[in-house]
């Protein structure tokens, strides 16, 4: 099974570098040095990993045969897509693989089916659910613990505590303003 562990950013240097944009929890073992990744476009790749380190917060990697700001360049908004066996399960408990989320029935803790997880949204602050529900309509549920309360994979679903207005209309406003002025 293929995992996009990454996209490749601008050109750092002139010596071949590249920014790139991690997309996996195990940047270490995905994106260490001789690591071979399948690209898209396919076109670009196979890509083998030469050499990487980290400069001002961002991970700088290198490429086998990219030599040049030029040949970097070229790479610009490639997605680096790694091989991963399906039985494989990431290092942490609370992690998960997108692929074993997709399709999880999504559940309230008091039993309500919301609908069913049919994307991942990975933002920079946060990852997102796009669960559609069953009228067909779609809900964006924020993948943080104060809302997913369990994910469940042997029952195949995810047991959520939205706060109000996140699944239905009935938001709560709460204001801070004194009404007697």
């Amino acid at each position: 099974m293929q995992l996009v562990v990454g996209r490749i950013g601008r050109a750092h240097g002139i010596k071949g570098e590249v920014t790139v944009e991690v997309r996996t929890d195990e940047p270490e073992l995905r994106l260490a040095p001789g690591a071979v990744l399948a690209t898209d476009p396919a076109s670009t790749g196979p890509l083998t990993i030469e050499a990487g380190r980290v400069h001002s917060g961002r991970l700088l990697l290198r490429f086998e045969g990219v030599r040049d700001r030029t040949g970097a360049e070229a790479l610009r908004n490639t997605l680096l897509i790694a091989e991963v066996d399906p039985a494989e399960l990431p290092e942490e408990e609370d992690e998960y693989y997108d692929h074993q989320l997709m399709d999880l029935d999504v559940v309230t803790a008091d039993g309500v089916e919301v609908g069913r997880i049919t994307e991942i949204s990975h933002l920079p602050s946060q990852d997102l659910f796009i669960v559609e529900r069953p009228d067909g309509s779609e809900v964006m549920i924020p993948f943080v613990s104060e809302i997913v309360a369990e994910i469940d994979l042997e029952e195949q679903r995810a047991v959520i505590t939205p706060p109000p207005g996140l699944i239905d209309d009935r938001a709560e406003i709460v204001s801070t303003r004194d009404d007697s002025e």
